[in-house]
């Protein structure tokens, strides 16, 4: 997927000049941007997410976004929180996808890609417009998940 053919060229050039600060494929960033706001800087969900890379309150938080609507904060909240779900899932482009649409903790609890449709679609999408299973990652972010060995048993039993 080409995003510099459909997204605003403001947002493209803002994750290519800062995804690779945060050792994330730019790439990567825009398939989370188009799948979670469809590059809408004003986006809010249901559940209160908001913003370009649809950041809940917590993860604003967690990641010092003080205004998720601002294009600039909110892209660096996804970006630093990419960054440590890379390390945390070992680069596993799937999981990671998974882990930001449905949270770490439902991918650990059900050992891999949740069982939900939205969140299967979710990660199928990002895979095709990311175009690999594997992500570079740094290791000094964070410890893998304690779950990673259970994950990766139960997906080779698959």
């Amino acid at each position: 997927m080409n995003y510099a053919l459909t997204a605003p060229r403001k947002i493209v050039e803002l994750v290519h000049k800062m995804a690779p600060q945060y050792q994330v494929e730019p790439q990567l960033a825009l398939a989370i941007i188009a799948a979670e706001s469809n590059f809408n800087t004003q986006a809010l969900s249901p559940k209160n997410a908001q913003g370009l890379m649809q950041l809940i309150p917590e993860t604003s938080e967690r990641f010092n976004v003080k205004n998720p609507y601002d294009p600039a904060q909110n892209i660096r909240g996804g970006l630093t929180y990419l960054r440590w779900l890379l390390a945390y899932f070992e680069g596993d482009v799937a999981l990671v996808a998974a882990a930001y649409n449905a949270g770490e903790g439902k991918v650990e609890r059900y050992r891999g890609v949740p069982p939900y449709l939205e969140t299967r679609a979710y990660v199928q999408r990002i895979l095709k417009a990311v175009g690999a299973t594997a992500h570079p990652f740094d290791r000094t972010v964070a410890p893998p998940s304690p779950a990673l060995e259970r994950i990766r048993l139960a997906l080779r039993r698959k």
